[in-house]
């Protein structure tokens, strides 16, 4: 860590978006400087010392509304004084592996202009454990050329897109560690199942306006999507989140990963997706008794103005 100070940094900004993260953010932004010219943290009002802690830092802060991630980001995208070449997204609880700090150090410099974007590997991690199987770890978009790429307008499991430029793996790990307890672990994904809903029935009653450009996404996400829209969603209620749990376990191997994995596994993929079930079962069913629309349902029952 000593040497880095010696390393001429690439010409890249990060961009980290936050709400209540005092737990990470000074552990984040460690990691971050390992590859960063500069460092944007857009915040949504935190009411802890989150702010404080990333402007003792140095790190410039904006405040800005929350609605959803992929709003938040598209903000920032738009309105931050990014003035280098690249930028990278990273989450509050994500941390960067030295591995990975030093090939973004060594490769972003070298870059041939043909490259738009580069994938690094996300791991997840729960109660201190690394979830290796069950599919949940995976290839993402985090690094991208600044102007070559926007994020999807999806109320939840939003993406970067690239619109030129090709995409190549970047060595090293990324992890998703997240350090609070079970409660709050299991308030943020009722959050997150509200947000899915609306992703989910928007695919059912079309309310929102699809992306317009032609997009390069990772094969893994085709993949992925492709076997969700045209697999999952066609399963009843409820029986879908048991069966990908039960897929998750056996044919991903998810029992691999243990106890804790089990606790995983069982609460992101069927807990999680069955809740999602209920809360569309309940727009649906409120849809059919009030004689509404769907955004009108979802506005009544959620509280949340779906339109984008």
């Amino acid at each position: 860590m000593n040497n880095i100070s010696y390393v001429e940094m690439p010409s890249l900004t990060v961009i980290i978006l936050t709400f209540n993260e005092e737990l990470h953010i000074e552990r984040c932004l460690h990691s971050v400087f390992q590859v960063s010219k500069q460092v944007f943290l857009v915040d949504s009002f935190s009411t802890d010392s989150t702010v404080e802690n990333a402007e003792k830092l140095g790190v410039k802060v904006w405040q800005h509304e929350f609605k959803n991630h992929a709003n938040q980001l598209a903000w920032a995208l738009e309105n931050l004084p990014v003035d280098t070449e690249w930028v990278m997204r990273v989450d509050a609880d994500e941390v960067i592996s030295p591995i990975l700090a030093e090939e973004i150090r060594e490769k972003l410099s070298l870059a041939c202009a043909e490259t738009g974007g580069y994938l690094v590997y996300r791991l997840v991690c729960f109660n201190g454990k690394v979830i290796r199987y069950g599919g949940v770890s995976h290839w993402v978009l985090r690094i991208w050329r600044k102007g070559t790429a926007k994020v999807e307008p999806r109320w939840m499991d939003e993406h970067m897109v690239l619109n030129s430029g090709g995409m190549k793996r970047l060595g090293g790990k990324y992890f998703d560690n997240n350090l609070n307890n079970i409660t709050w672990w299991t308030n943020k994904h009722n959050n997150y199942s509200t947000r899915e809903a609306i992703d989910l029935l928007n695919k059912k009653y079309g309310f929102l306006s699809a992306s317009s450009g032609n997009y390069i996404l990772t094969r893994q996400t085709h993949y992925t999507r492709w076997l969700k829209e045209n697999l999952y969603l066609r399963l009843p209620l409820g029986v879908r989140a048991f069966m990908l749990f039960i897929f998750r376990m056996t044919f991903r191997l998810g029992i691999l990963d243990g106890i804790d994995g089990v606790i995983f596994h069982f609460l992101q993929g069927f807990w999680y997706r069955f809740l999602v079930d209920i809360k569309v079962r309940e727009v649906e069913h409120r849809m059919r008794a009030e004689g509404i629309d769907c955004v009108e349902a979802i506005q009544r029952e959620f509280g949340i103005n779906p339109l984008l």
